[in-house]
């Protein structure tokens, strides 16, 4: 396969598929590991998706950007988008990764948006070769696990990640929905940081306290640093984001925790959310500044380390 500069490029084989603040996690060392990843057979999860088998992911795209959310904002990463989620949040703004796609792309250089396009699913050698690509000297200062829902995809992770760690020196930072505890398990080994979302049932949706829970406590045991970060629209209750700052306070209070007022979607992310989505799509309104402090306020009298940033990313434009 070449691409569009007539440049030899490894060739992917069509194959079916079987989310005041402690110091940056950056600084610490963390004890990776040094066995071999187990192999995991394939699973079901629903009646329609499965886990991938190790040897091949099926992704969304790489490419290089500034983080716009959470402890890391503003930092460069490379970012691992894989496809497929089993969430359906009502304010998603990327509801595009919910099924696999016949195709993923890969920025040609970082930075640039310059996009080349190949066939899924993706081989770890190949994926391997795309992020070493990205990985100009001093650029970026971790790579992005991101989704869809990455841990759908966690027994090719149990392969990729030791080897991305490996060829690039540099951290690795799980972006996920905190709800599938065991798959974590798999990862915790090569994992930096966790950004973990914790869903309100109001905002997104989706309902999912023992899991979160659970996650948080695998995280906290493994001493994995994590935070957390909760969505807040119009219709956000006090009792829930109250539960929330019970559940951190339980495992560990230090843990911060990141109110993230809504994005309201634009026209065609909105119309793509509501034609994937089975149930009715309703739409999720900025809370007022009034009602942030309140919850800020409320959740500060049970955990120290509460705080409210946007998604800044979409204020710069980036993807």
């Amino acid at each position: 396969m070449t691409n569009r500069d007539g440049d030899d490029l490894p060739s992917t084989p069509i194959a079916p598929c079987r989310g005041s603040i402690a110091p940056s996690p950056y600084l610490l060392c963390h004890n990776r590991s040094q066995a071999s990843p187990p192999k995991i057979p394939c699973f079901d999860l629903t009646p329609t998706m499965t886990i991938s088998a190790p040897t091949t992911a099926r992704l969304i795209e790489v490419f290089s950007a500034i983080q716009g959310e959470g402890l890391n904002v503003g930092t460069r990463q490379i970012f691992v988008r894989f496809a497929l989620c089993d969430l359906r949040c009502l304010y998603c703004d990327s509801a595009q990764t919910w099924f696999a796609p016949a195709t993923y792309r890969v920025e040609r250089t970082p930075g640039l948006r310059d996009f080349d396009t190949y066939p899924n699913p993706v081989s770890i050698e190949t994926l391997l070769t795309w992020v070493e690509r990205q990985n100009r000297p001093g650029l970026h200062d971790s790579i992005s696990i991101t989704g869809g829902e990455p841990l759908l995809q966690a027994p090719f992770l149990t392969e990729f990640l030791p080897r991305a760690i490996d060829r690039t020196h540099l951290p690795i930072y799980l972006e996920t929905g905190g709800h599938r505890p065991e798959q974590l398990k798999l990862i915790l080994p090569y994992l930096d940081l966790v950004g973990m979302d914790i869903k309100l049932p109001s905002a997104s949706g989706e309902m999912h306290w023992s899991e979160h829970e659970a996650f948080l406590k695998h995280c906290s045991q493994a001493k994995v640093p994590v935070f957390v970060k909760t969505v807040v629209c119009d219709r956000t209750l006090a009792q829930e984001l109250e539960r929330v700052a019970h559940l951190i306070a339980r495992i560990d209070p230090e843990i911060p925790v990141y109110l993230q007022p809504v994005t309201p979607l634009n026209g065609v992310l909105r119309a793509q959310n509501e034609a994937l989505r089975k149930d009715a799509f309703r739409d999720a309104v900025v809370p007022s500044p009034d009602r942030i402090l309140a919850w800020q306020t409320m959740m500060k009298r049970t955990i120290p380390h509460v705080r409210v940033v946007p998604q800044t990313h979409k204020a710069l434009g980036q993807l």
